[in-house]
């Protein structure tokens, strides 16, 4: 019996009987609600499930192109409205001790954005409600049950409250669904259930603190600027201050594990440390740096039977790439497009439109890999050391 046709021992037997909808989404970032809203747009009944886990969101850039998204979701202006910080460009001091900018004011779209991620995704989820999913906050997915008729089962456990006001953690309920979307992050939790694998390309870890508010920084760009076993980013956070990442390979000594050992290294940059502070020393990290994954990931297939993955789920970039938000939306929209697709038969052949989605993902994939050699192959000061040997043999086609 395939992992598809037997994910628990045990079917669930509901007490009564269950709610059914076309697609149950996995997920409430910007893949999952992207996902929702385009299936509720198309008339589909949905639910969206949002367990509200995880690594908070912090430091992330929207690129000005994600614009054009957001508005063929039909939410730009809703998301992007307020609570947000522009972002007038990008600085970078990478391949050379200088530091060289982007600047937006070209772009034809207009300023990126820092986000509020937590708003943001928020706003994402109540556009899906707006357009007629039904939305389960602080809720998770606890069992699937593939049934005889080719459906789910599945088992949620959580609050019905909301990402600011969660539940009691303690309600559960049984919903049926023909199609689930996986939007559950780099944990690919319902594919890998279904037997895809993991395919992990690399070892980056991102090790992050905030910095006090400067009333003298008033820049709105982001700074990258690379050393011997890794990279900096730091960017302004709309809540105010800052945020400093370090990026390295978990496996290297370079990896700080405390605030004592963060600082030293922040200290030791030549521009990031004078970017954080324009007068006096470099600041302290108000808190020990977190940990939060950032390799280069992709599932060996991002559909099977009876489910879709999208997100990180499906491909998950280097934030480097600063594609990470931008590719949610694109793949969520797409799999919700092709999920419609195929439920409704649009095309002669059932899979054709979770082939063409399949395609477009590994078309986004192998245009993140290009850049991703081309950006390292920029760095050749430190190409005795681990980590960029590593990104170097990755280019030629070879693994360290």
């Amino acid at each position: 019996m395939s992992p598809e046709r037997a994910l628990d021992s045990e079917p669930v037997e509901p007490a009564e009987p269950a709610e059914k909808y076309d697609v149950v989404v996995a997920g409430g970032g910007p893949a999952g609600s992207a996902a929702a809203l385009a299936l509720a747009r198309a008339g589909r009944t949905v639910l969206l499930v949002d367990a509200g886990t995880g690594p908070p969101k912090v430091g992330e850039t929207l690129v000005p192109a994600a614009r054009v998204l957001l508005a063929d979701l039909g939410v730009a202006d809703r998301v992007l409205d307020s609570g947000h910080l522009p972002c007038y460009g990008s600085l970078s001091a990478w391949g050379s001790a200088d530091v060289h900018a982007v600047d937006f004011i070209n772009d034809p779209h207009g300023h990126g954005w820092h986000l509020d991620r937590r708003l943001f995704d928020r706003r994402l989820r109540e556009a899906s409600r707006a357009a007629g999913a039904e939305v389960a906050e602080s809720t998770a997915v606890r069992g699937t049950t593939r049934r005889p008729d080719g459906g789910w089962t599945m088992t949620l456990r959580g609050g019905t409250g909301t990402a600011d006001n969660p539940g009691t953690g303690g309600d559960e309920r049984t919903v049926n669904c023909r199609w689930v979307i996986d939007a559950t992050g780099r944990a690919a939790a319902i594919a890998v259930r279904c037997g895809a694998r993991r395919q992990v390309r690399d070892r980056l870890t991102a090790l992050y603190a905030p910095l006090e508010p400067d009333p003298s920084d008033t820049d709105r760009r982001s700074l990258v600027e690379s050393d011997e076993d890794g990279w900096w980013y730091t960017a302004p956070q709309p809540s105010g201050g800052r945020l400093i990442a370090y990026f390295t390979d978990t496996d290297l000594p370079a990896a700080p594990s405390t605030a004592r050992h963060f600082h030293q290294r922040l200290s030791a940059t030549r521009h990031v440390s004078r970017w954080t502070h324009r007068d006096g020393p470099p600041p302290t990290p108000t808190a020990t740096p977190r940990r939060a994954a950032a390799h280069t990931a992709h599932l060996d297939r991002v559909y099977g039977d009876g489910w879709t993955a999208a997100g990180d789920a499906a491909v998950a970039f280097d934030p480097l790439s600063s594609q990470g938000v931008l590719t949610a939306l694109y793949t969520g929209m797409s799999a919700g497009h092709a999920v419609d697709a195929h439920l409704g038969h649009v095309h002669p052949d059932a899979d054709s439109a979770l082939a063409a989605y399949a395609h477009q993902v590994e078309a986004t994939r192998a245009a993140y890999l290009r850049g991703h050699r081309l950006i390292h192959a920029q760095e050749t000061r430190w190409t005795h050391h681990t980590f960029w040997a590593r990104r170097q043999a990755q280019g030629r086609g070879e693994l360290l």
